[in-house]
């Protein structure tokens, strides 16, 4: 049931995509706000309970719900799941900035590329050449589509394996990283901007956000790479995850970036000018310097891992009803 979910899901998102998650969104932000504000004193044993009091009753109700549709008939329970994975999975989240980059970059329209990666990463991008473009935007397609799609299937798989539905994993996964950005992002974005405890009532809150994410992370960015050594160039991805992945600012984004560097056979990360100064950027991957072809060659990187995902599924549901 698991597997006829993920794929009823990607369709159905192919065909009809979510117009705007901005009204999801927005409730998001305003439940884990009421969090935050009533909890956040500074310190991480906060954090903590706060984390657990905004996951945990969300977490239950999922599981609650999957399983009262369960004994009612299981086909509820399947179309619950596949409501689930439309709403926090999908390429869609994404891909719309990937191909319009792509086309621009294409078509020789630089400075629309530019503006187009600046909505996108929240950066201004307008110093960036083509080659820089195009290399920041494999990135960042490479980062989400691991979020959004590969991270969501992880943990739907698992906790439909022990009998939780499947849902409750990919809204788990979903949270985590939601939180790590609103609490634990914001926490590290004000000791680099200086500001006192005082200034913005922050200090160690969203270290625990940031922990539980790390974890949430650790297996399904592990999965994701080893899937790009599968279907991309076995060796030099191998040789990237080994040799470059630790250099990176984040070591688990750059197990990810440099994996499917070494899949696509092409150079990322490097010096990127930003705000006139040079961002220093260790180097990940071997080969050539990023273009558009590279882009698309990432998007065949990105269905072809879904593909073998898939295909995984289908072995084990096979393996599963035979014995």
């Amino acid at each position: 049931m698991s597997l006829f979910a993920l794929i009823a899901a990607l369709l159905l998102e192919q065909l009809q995509p979510l117009s705007s998650r901005k009204y999801l969104h927005g409730w998001l932000s305003g439940y884990v706000s009421f969090f935050q504000q009533h909890f956040n004193t500074g310190q991480r044993k906060h954090g903590k309970i706060a984390w657990l009091l905004a996951v945990l009753p969300l977490l239950a109700g999922v599981v609650a719900i999957y399983w009262l549709l369960s004994s009612v008939h299981p086909v509820f329970a399947w179309v619950f799941n596949v409501l689930v994975l439309y709403l926090t999975m999908g390429f869609r989240q994404f891909s719309h900035y990937f191909t319009d980059i792509h086309h621009a970059l294409r078509d020789g329209k630089q400075d629309e590329a530019r503006g187009l990666l600046t909505r996108w990463r929240g950066v201004p991008s307008h110093e960036l050449n083509a080659e820089e473009v195009a290399r920041v935007t494999i990135e960042e397609a490479l980062i989400a589509s691991h979020r959004n799609v590969f991270g969501v299937i992880v943990w739907f798989v698992l906790f439909s394996a022990v009998g939780l539905g499947g849902a409750a994993g990919a809204l788990l996964y979903r949270l985590g990283q939601f939180l790590r950005k609103r609490w634990g992002d914001e926490d590290e974005a004000a000791e680099q901007d200086g500001l006192s405890d005082e200034d913005w009532g922050g200090g160690e809150f969203g270290g625990f956000a940031r922990q539980a994410f790390y974890l949430l992370e650790w297996l399904p960015i592990r999965m994701t790479a080893m899937t790009f050594a599968i279907v991309g160039n076995f060796e030099d991805t191998a040789y990237c995850w080994r040799t470059q992945a630790a250099s990176w600012p984040d070591p688990e984004a750059g197990i990810l970036l440099a994996s499917g560097a070494g899949a696509l056979g092409v150079r990322l990360g490097m010096p990127i000018p930003q705000g006139s100064l040079p961002l220093d950027r260790p180097e990940l991957g071997v080969g050539d310097d990023a273009d558009a072809d590279f882009m698309r060659s990432t998007i065949g990187l990105v269905w072809r891992s879904v593909v073998f995902w898939l295909l995984l599924l289908s072995l084990l549901t096979l393996a599963s009803l035979l014995g």
